[in-house]
């Protein structure tokens, strides 16, 4: 035993030495997690669920092919194709990135399950393989987001001048559509390999390979994504302030940056963090199932999880096709209408629609007569009425993230007028207000719907499981991710509209010799320039609400599920060291609030630090833009690719050193704070766990309003500004300054810190189960403190780099 210890103590603490540099195996102390064998019917039911999702994605690709079929000018699509050429660049950067961070992860894995684990060859290989299809799960749907993007958005700009606006709206949204369902089908596919395949030893390690590969993918493109296209946004915007030009004036170097990183920030990240939480919330789940549910009962549930899912893939395309036909019958005739009540419509039609299934394929699942358990039989109204929580609130939560973010809300116009008699000093105070409003109506609708859940759960589901609640919430979060498709389409929509716009400026179209004439014999209509401005404008207004509305959606999720992977360690804490979970979290363990405290902390230098590597590239990015940028009157009218092109590389390197350091700071802080929560021998030793799993809740709880908060004040910003350029018409003006400058303050709340916040729950989380499971094993608890000071001095250290390395130079 000695001669084992003595192997188990150098062997886990290499272990650790690679989490820091790739942190990989989160959830793996969850690996022997025991999938049940379904039965055929089961099976079978599931076998049908892979069909429904092969002609989900063969919807998606037909979505594709109707956009991209569709006629431009080829002035836009050669902006269009130099825009792309930037994204894939910048995208192959972040593969290489990732693929240095997958050959660390392999490392671990193969020790962790092979060397700890005594897993066959052929297991660990398996194992390998579904991380890597992880890794590449969220990278390719990034990809393809991209493609999509950048056709749709030529497409866009031309339209705009035919002066049917509903075309506009409905290109856009076909390929947000697109991605969005083609997005869950490829999630869904693999998930129902791995149940309905991989064989049940390894089917758990599995899932959770997967997890942590589409976890890791996410994160980073979500970071980075964020800090390029911000940079890039404020490169360009603070240049009509400096030098009073236009609106995406092609002699402005940092325009296209600015394009590469609307698809960066809000195509990749986005894109990849969907598909992230799909995934991650639903291994979640399925942990919860085999730990905390009958064994008798634990097949039919896992039935039932995946075909409400399949379901809501055929809701989403039902409701699109339903608010299609509605939308040209309202607007179908007319020149212009307000481009959020089509997306408004969409998104209440989905939800309306995906309840309503939830409630009759509930009933004839697991209701009276459907051959479920009996116990199961009284309890499918309850579990309808908790998922239906979630779906609800995937539609009320927007129309509350409207209120402080729409062109046409109250909040918004209040930053217009402080704006014109304060300048930009109220402007900021005003969206500083509008986010502090935002984040506690959000956070009261939140709580509404999990005491809704905890209630429900009340009705009998403890007769088959531990802590119902838990599982309520996991629920709630699960009914949200079920409008998935629509939720990502209206994201979606916003890049394409964003670049649609500065497509339109860069182009020149206005100023090709005779381009009315070309434009009617070749394309069959008479093209109206001030109207298509008038609707790119206008079109992006809606898009940047929409954009604001998806973020606390995926915010949610990422709390709500959290509840739930936190459950799991708490499990782990009881089998291991006989803890009971109410010792664990009570106020009376001053351990709670030094993790109380240590999380909240973390939350916030993350929010400092995202955002220094947005301010200090952006200085260097404007240092640059103010000494190339040629503005005379012998000077080209047309973009300069070489001078974007340094533009763009200025983003990227600030993007990924920011990255950098805030990933190895974060997974240090939870290999820290873990191992410091390791018992140290006696009874008030144990008491110390509640360290970690309340820094976890901190995390989870603080990230969730600093995100709203910043994310809500953002967008008002944002659309503080669009409504000076569209509805008032004062480009140019004082007032407009004000907005600009309000706006890049937004730019990094919006799309860099707030919206990095639920792959940094989501992962922090996972990744801290197999830290607490290292931690309090018996081979290395008696030296978990030491080795968790020597991380925390770590995690410091690379605090200080994401300040003190990435300041602007004095």
């Amino acid at each position: 035993m000695n001669a084992l210890k003595s192997k188990a103590v150098p062997g886990a603490l290499l272990g650790l030495a690679m989490l820091l540099a790739a942190p990989a195996l989160a959830l793996a102390s969850e690996a022997d997690l025991k999938i049940p064998a379904l039965a055929p019917g089961q099976n079978q039911l599931l076998g049908y669920g892979i069909v429904v999702c092969v002609l989900g994605m063969v919807f998606g690709l037909y979505q594709f092919m109707k956009v991209k079929n569709l006629k431009a000018h080829q002035s836009m699509l050669d902006v269009a194709d130099t825009i792309y050429e930037t994204c894939k660049t910048y995208l192959l950067q972040q593969g290489k990135l990732l693929g240095l961070l997958f050959a660390f992860i392999g490392v671990c894995i193969a020790f962790y399950f092979g060397f700890l684990q005594h897993q066959s060859l052929g297991g660990v290989l398996l194992i390998l393989g579904w991380t890597i299809i992880g890794i590449l799960g969220s990278y390719c749907v990034a990809w393809y987001g991209i493609r999509m993007n950048t056709l749709a958005n030529s497409r866009t700009a031309f339209a705009s001048l035919e002066t049917r606006p509903l075309k506009l709206l409905n290109i856009a949204l076909d390929a947000g559509m697109s991605i969005g369902v083609l997005l869950v089908c490829v999630e869904l596919i693999m998930m129902l390999m791995i149940l309905l395949f991989v064989p049940r030893e390894l089917a758990g390690a599995s899932f959770i390979g997967f997890a942590v590969g589409e976890s890791l993918g996410a994160s980073a493109l979500r970071i980075a994504g964020g800090i390029f296209t911000k940079i890039a946004d404020i490169g360009s915007d603070l240049m009509k302030i400096v030098f009073g030009i236009k609106e995406d004036d092609p002699r402005n170097p940092g325009v296209i940056a600015d394009c590469t990183g609307d698809n960066a920030g809000d195509s990749v990240g986005p894109t990849a963090d969907g598909f992230e939480t799909y995934g991650v919330t639903g291994v979640a789940l399925i942990s919860f199932i085999v730990l905390a549910v009958q064994p008798a009962l634990t097949g039919i549930l896992l039935t039932w999880i995946f075909v409400m899912r399949v379901l809501m893939i055929l809701t989403s395309i039902g409701s699109f096709y339903i608010n299609r036909t509605l939308s040209q019958m309202r607007f179908g005739s007319q020149d212009d209408f307000d481009f959020e009540k089509p997306l408004t419509s969409l998104v209440w039609i989905t939800s309306i629609l995906s309840i309503a299934v939830t409630f009759i394929v509930s009933y004839l699942m697991l209701g009276p007569g459907s051959g479920a358990p009996a116990e199961l039989q009284k309890l499918w109204l309850v579990l309808s009425v908790i998922i239906s929580c979630g779906t609800l609130g995937a539609a009320v939560i927007p129309e509350f993230t409207k209120i402080f973010t729409s062109p046409s809300s109250k909040h918004v116009a209040e930053v217009v007028k402080a704006s014109r008699e304060g300048g930009s000093s109220l402007n900021i105070l005003s969206g500083l207000v509008a986010g502090n409003f935002s984040s506690f109506w959000i956070g009261m609708v939140f709580m509404v719907l999990m005491f809704i859940a905890y209630l429900a759960s009340g009705y009998g589901l403890s007769s088959i499981m531990i802590y119902p609640s838990i599982f309520a919430f996991g629920l709630v979060a699960f009914g949200m991710l079920g409008m998935g498709p629509v939720t990502i389409a209206v994201d979606s929509y916003g890049p394409v509209t964003d670049n649609a716009q500065s497509i339109y400026e860069l182009s020149l179209i206005e100023e090709l010799p005779d381009v009315s004439e070309s434009i009617k014999h070749d394309f069959g209509f008479q093209p109206d320039f001030d109207k298509a401005k008038h609707y790119l404008e206008a079109n992006d207004g809606a898009g940047n609400t929409f954009k604001a509305t998806a973020k606390p959606v995926l915010i949610g999720t990422a709390v709500v599920g959290a509840t739930t992977m936190i459950f799991s360690l708490i499990l782990v804490i009881k089998n291991v060291l006989g803890v009971q979970p109410e010792q664990i979290l009570t106020l009376l363990n001053p351990y709670t609030i030094f993790g109380l405290i240590a999380g909240g902390s973390i939350i916030y230098w993350f929010t400092g630090a995202s955002t220094q590597a947005v301010t200090t590239g952006a200085y260097r990015a404007v240092e640059y833009i103010k000494k190339n940028i040629q503005l005379d009157d012998n000077a080209s009218q047309k973009a300069a690719t070489e001078k974007s092109k340094e533009v763009v590389k200025i983003c990227t390197q600030y993007a990924q050193q920011g990255m950098f350091n805030i990933f190895i700071a974060i997974f240090s802080f939870t290999l820290a704070f873990s191992c410091l929560a390791a018992p140290r021998g006696g009874a008030s030793g144990e008491l110390a766990v509640s360290l970690f799993v309340s820094y976890l809740i901190s995390i989870a709880v603080f990230g969730l309003f600093q995100a709203v908060f910043m994310a809500n004040s953002g967008g008002c910003w944002d659309n503080a500004k669009k409504v000076v350029e569209v509805d008032l018409q004062e480009k140019g003006t004082p007032l407009h300054e004000a907005t600009v400058v309000g706006d890049t303050v937004g730019d990094p709340f919006k799309d860099t810190s707030s919206v990095a916040m639920n792959p940094i729950i989501k992962f922090t989380t996972l990744f801290g189960l197999l830290a607490m499971e290292i931690a309090i094993s018996p081979a290395f608890s008696s030296m978990a403190t030491w080795v968790g000071g020597v991380f925390l001095i770590v995690a410091l250290f690379f605090v200080w780099r994401s300040f003190y390395k990435m300041r602007i130079p004095v």
